[in-house]
């Protein structure tokens, strides 16, 4: 006989399938992935998706825009890692429903007709009696009073026992089955919209998005998408009397033109204003053309109210202009010619033209027919500033500023002026020129005035009837005190007082600097002055007794906007004289087929919870055993859910019985 203690058998090990399984299938991971989910919901609400990347840059900086940009946060619901976790809850809820959906299925219609009396009298809520009716007087009774409360009741008879099992709210297990099927619809809808069959052409190099600014005929097939591209939402914006079958979606740092299977035209566009001139609605009357179709669809379609045709939503996003044609004077800021230059451009055109022998390009990038700012008048909170035109200017290196010109003069304490804004980029803010307004509400005195000052053989003469020698000046020399005179003008008009003042600081001894700052600043002053009163000579304006207030005011600020004409950037000043006014309507067009899943995969959802939380499974149990002193009645029940009011129930069930075989 063999004493030696024998090894115990080690279970097997599990399967690395079965691993797998339970690891798809926790409540870990989904929970984790749903956080997951929701953090990026968050961001995705919060931050603006798909915008010009130049937006970002300018909102954030250089730093911050690559750290959002390599995460991803420009375009969220369309990230890799975004539809990594939709799959991977995908993959998840699946295995749930795979694991757990059967044994739920078979609890629906299990009544637990197997169950041991000692299991019913250790349930929480449970209650026994001693009877003397007969077992099946008593059945009689268990058989009425389970369906009068909602239960449906199976009959067993064992050995020397009769068992009565009730179920009601089986269908909460159902809902659990309909809430991670509605998950897994709505997971994969995500994933049809969130562009993951264009993020794995991109992959795999059979999209590559355009960078140029170019006209959409022009963008290669690599950057096109074609009627099979299942999933997008793009803009585009349309002129009036125009059409177009062509969208631009924002994919990254470019774009990509998605092609449509019909044309959509803009007949007209409408805008209605508050009082203010602030935009109350606008709408737009839109024809689709397409081959199939045996007549065109005309449709108005306004915000929230967008035209469904063929699984593509068109909606009324926005505005813009539509080409406007614009009459300009280029008034010349320096050289013998005095004459503004007409010129007749579009928004979106270049025009080319040539000042003081150098190549300029105009650009005009928009017009805008009311500018709403707040107003200083405090009955009123905005006022309209009227028409206004953005444009660049350009020059033969390709250095560029942008420009924002008012048509109208604007009030400024008390005084009259043209507003032109200038500004370097788009990250800056725009800096405002402001030219004076002369008696006939016109620019003609200032650019006298300020052409006058260029005017050498004219300001050698006013030096000269000046007598300026008579002032304590570093030189006693008339010729070179002229001279010395003009090239301070010259300085004035080409750097402003800052210039003058860096100037004298480079070129007075340190211990007069004060002193001879200002002597140069009155003389600066003095030949200004003269060069003014020269102008307004030449007006026909009596000035033997002097200027009056209104005149002098209008020195002082002219004085000022030309001492900021070195920082303006442009060779013109553009005054707009005229314009016809186009309007361009601003459309979004999307195709989101994965929506046919997640509609009825939210429904499934709502049904689910509901059925989980407000129908709850709930069990009864009557146990009928014959004993010696009459027959034992157990009845037991158990509720996964809300279990503090189903004893309340259970209390009232107890009592019915009570009431009906004590009675």
């Amino acid at each position: 006989m063999n004493n030696q203690p024998s090894t115990p058998i080690a279970p097997p090990a599990p399967r690395t399938s079965a691993l797998w399984l339970k690891f798809l299938g926790s409540m870990n991971l989904a929970i984790t992935l749903l956080v997951a989910l929701s953090v990026a919901a968050i961001i995705g609400t919060v931050l603006q998706q798909n915008q010009p990347y130049t937006d970002y840059i300018i909102k954030f900086g250089p730093f911050w825009f690559d750290v959002f940009n390599q995460i991803g946060l420009y375009d969220v619901y369309s990230s890799s890692w975004f539809l990594f976790i939709l799959f991977f809850l995908v993959l998840s809820t699946s295995t749930c429903i795979y694991r757990n959906a059967p044994n739920m299925l078979r609890e629906m219609r299990e009544y637990r007709q197997n169950i041991q009396l000692k299991t019913l009298e250790n349930y929480l809520n449970t209650h026994s009696w001693v009877l003397l009716q007969s077992v099946e007087d008593i059945q009689h009774v268990v058989q009425k009073i389970l369906p009068h409360n909602g239960y449906s009741a199976r009959l067993k008879e064992g050995d020397g026992y009769v068992l009565i099992s009730g179920m009601k709210g089986g269908a909460s297990r159902l809902g659990y089955i309909l809430t991670h099927v509605a998950i897994v619809l709505i997971c994969i809808g995500g994933l049809i919209d969130g562009n993951a069959i264009l993020k794995a052409r991109e992959m795999l190099g059979q999209v590559v998005p355009e960078t140029r600014n170019i006209a959409a005929s022009d963008v290669p097939q690599i950057s096109r998408l074609g009627f099979n591209n299942q999933s997008f939402r793009g803009s585009v914006s349309i002129p009036e009397g125009r059409q177009t079958d062509v969208l631009f979606l924002n994919y990254k740092d470019g774009y990509l033109v998605q092609e449509l299977p019909f044309s959509v035209e803009v007949k007209d566009f409408r805008i209605e204003h508050y009082e203010s001139g602030q935009p109350k609605s606008f709408e737009s009357d839109l024809v689709v053309y397409d081959e199939r179709l045996s007549v065109p669809i005309e449709e108005t379609i306004s915000v929230n109210h967008p035209l469904i045709y063929d699984g593509y939503s068109i909606y009324q996003a926005s505005f813009s202009d539509g080409g406007s044609e614009l009459d300009m004077l280029a008034w010349p800021l320096a050289g013998a010619n005095k004459l503004p230059q007409k010129v007749k451009t579009k928004v979106g055109d270049e025009f080319q033209m040539n000042v003081l022998n150098e190549p300029w390009v105009l650009e005009a990038s928009n017009f805008r027919l009311f500018n709403i700012n707040p107003s200083d008048n405090p009955e009123k909170k905005f006022e309209n500033a009227g028409p206004s035109v953005q444009f660049k200017m350009r020059n033969k290196m390709g250095e560029a500023k942008e420009f924002l010109n008012y048509m109208v003069p604007v009030e400024r304490d008390g005084a009259y002026y043209y507003l032109s804004g200038v500004r370097g980029s788009p990250a800056e803010e725009f800096r405002y020129l402001y030219v004076p307004v002369d008696d006939k509400g016109g620019i003609d005195r200032f650019m006298a005035y300020l052409h006058a000052l260029g005017d050498e053989e004219l300001l050698q003469r006013i030096a000269t009837e000046q007598n300026f020698i008579g002032a304590t000046l570093p030189t006693k020399n008339t010729a070179q005190l002229n001279e010395a005179m003009i090239r301070l003008v010259g300085l004035f008009v080409k750097n402003g007082m800052d210039g003058v003042i860096e100037q004298v600081e480079k070129n007075a001894p340190a211990e007069k600097l004060d002193e001879v700052s200002k002597l140069y600043v009155r003389v600066l002053q003095q030949m200004l002055g003269a060069v003014y009163v020269d102008v307004l000579i030449k007006e026909g304006v009596d000035v033997s007794l002097g200027v009056d207030e209104t005149k002098a005011e209008f020195f002082d600020a002219a004085s000022a906007a030309i001492g900021a004409m070195g920082r303006y950037g442009s060779p013109v000043y553009f005054q707009l004289s005229s314009f016809v006014h186009h309007q361009a309507s601003g459309l979004q067009i999307a195709k989101a087929p994965g929506k046919n899943l997640v509609y009825p995969g939210c429904a499934m959802l709502i049904l689910g919870v509901f059925l989980m939380f407000y129908a709850p499974q709930q069990r009864l149990w009557a146990w009928l055993e014959q004993a010696d002193e009459g027959v034992k009645f157990v009845l037991a029940g158990h509720a996964i859910r809300n279990k503090l009011d189903f004893s309340k129930q259970f209390k009232q069930i107890q009592a019915q019985f009570e009431r009906v075989l004590n009675g």
